[in-house]
């Protein structure tokens, strides 16, 4: 492989990772083959695979530091509150408005992925003005309604599990 087509690689295996994640979920729901393990993991890897991809988008000045430790954090946070149901013999499955964060999340991705793709096939013919319009202003947009609705779920899902939090009696 030509590491020059790296970022178009990154797409590539992103949207099939992505693609064959939504295909398993379909399929367990159609079937009525929903487990306790698919409930808590199928989540996790959700969560793995966006924080690899903000993370990874830092550095290429396409996603601010805030903006991928919000999302992490966030992340990690949901996580340590189904670690802890699970302890206590319950399972916190995604809700809705999670699975929403998470399209808008893989949205962004995509964006930011597809862009740099295109400036790296299309690099030697320069940068033209729609992409530097889509990097420039649609590119925080997504960035800021991304990290709303990340909070805005975490918020909601550790209200809605506070119990969890309580001490032990």
């Amino acid at each position: 492989m030509n590491w020059a087509n790296r970022l178009t690689a990154a797409l590539v295996i992103f949207l099939i990772a992505g693609l064959t994640d939504f295909i398993d979920g379909e399929i367990a729901r159609r079937y009525g083959d929903i487990t306790n393990f698919g409930k808590l993991m199928d989540p996790l890897v959700d969560k793995i695979m966006v924080a690899a991809a903000f993370i990874s988008l830092v550095p290429l000045k396409a996603v601010p530091a805030w903006a991928a430790t919000t999302i992490v954090a966030r992340d990690f946070l949901i996580t340590g509150l189904r670690l802890m149901a699970s302890a206590k013999g319950r399972i916190l499955p995604a809700e809705s408005l999670g699975k929403q964060k998470t399209s808008w999340q893989i949205v962004t991705i995509i964006f930011f992925l597809a862009l740099l793709s295109i400036a790296e096939l299309h690099h030697a013919n320069g940068t033209p003005t729609w992409w530097l319009r889509a990097w420039g202003e649609a590119g925080p947009v997504l960035i800021w309604i991304t990290v709303a609705l990340t909070i805005y779920s975490g918020l909601g899902y550790t209200w809605r599990n506070r119990e969890l939090l309580a001490p032990d009696q």
